[in-house]
């Protein structure tokens, strides 16, 4: 049998390290160099020969130089005669997962591509954006949800008064409905749409009031904030106590954490992007789900 080993990523040092630690497994140190110019340089520290190796490195921003060093310690280790898979709690690139306007690439597909010529077998991710871009993957790919970790974490750490969750559009209707399974509560899903050009994004009025209860919005990502921003400025409208919003991803760009403060939204979401309101440590399912894979 070979020897199962895991390589935190520079992007996901502490995450690799901690599912190592709960997996009972080798960690397979790595030695970095970032040139002046931006560029990396990665050694790998020990045989591999013969061994299988997870590494897990998420690509939040900077995304294509953590992108990059992905491929770069897949490629080296493949080449070294190591069976590789990718764990990648974070994928970017996934929203872009068809040609939404005339002539746009097909982001993901492209990634796809690249992984497999970097020698990865098998990628395993966290609240994938897209179901969908899964499928240009020619080896084995999968994601697993974070969303019950967050529900539970809600339901165990805050007094919520009559909570409601509320997805910010249609492509979260499911995520809603299974926290809100979790919460006992009901959920609503608010009718968003997004300017494929300019990027503005519109809410929806609803004809519903939601006096004195708080509102739990739950999205996959948050980015610029700029949805939940505006979806919070409508529940408040509709009477709503206080909203949270729950993410497995929290980017955070640019102000975002501001104004969604400044919007009365607390956040909470996970450690696949490190952050302040990363309160969700998503090592143990991740542990979990590996443990299937390293036997």
């Amino acid at each position: 049998m070979p020897d199962w080993l895991i390589a935190p990523g520079p992007a996901s040092r502490e995450l690799g390290e901690e599912v190592a630690r709960r997996l009972g497994l080798d960690l397979l140190d790595l030695e970095l160099t970032i040139f002046p110019d931006g560029e990396s340089k990665i050694k790998i520290k020990r045989d591999v020969q013969r061994s299988s190796v997870v590494v897990i490195q998420s690509t939040y921003p900077p995304v294509d130089r953590n992108l990059m060093q992905l491929l770069f310690i897949a490629h080296k280790l493949s080449e070294m005669g190591a069976e590789v898979y990718a764990f990648v709690p974070y994928l970017a690139y996934a929203r872009q997962d068809k040609e939404f306007l005339k002539g746009e690439v097909v982001s993901i597909a492209v990634v796809a591509r690249l992984m497999r010529a970097a020698g990865i077998k098998r990628l395993d991710t966290v609240d994938i954006h897209s179901i969908n871009a899964l499928a240009y993957f020619a080896f084995p790919a999968h994601t697993i949800s974070a969303i019950p970790l967050l529900a539970e974490y809600l339901k165990t750490n805050y007094s919520l008064r009559e909570p409601i969750v509320v997805s910010p559009d249609l492509g979260g209707a499911a995520r809603a409905e299974g926290f809100a399974s979790i919460l006992k509560t009901e959920h609503l899903i608010l009718k968003k749409a997004r300017d494929r050009v300019t990027g503005d994004v519109s809410v929806e009025d609803i004809d519903v009031s939601l006096e004195g209860r708080d509102a739990v919005l739950v999205d996959d990502i948050i980015s610029t904030g700029g949805s939940i921003e505006k979806a919070a400025t409508l529940l408040y409208k509709k009477g709503v106590k206080k909203v949270y919003a729950a993410c497995t991803h929290p980017l955070l760009l640019g102000d975002a954490l501001q104004r969604l403060a400044k919007a009365d939204v607390e956040i909470i979401g996970t450690n696949t992007v490190p952050s302040v309101v990363s309160k969700v440590d998503v090592a143990p399912l991740c542990a979990s789900h590996l443990s299937t894979i390293c036997t």
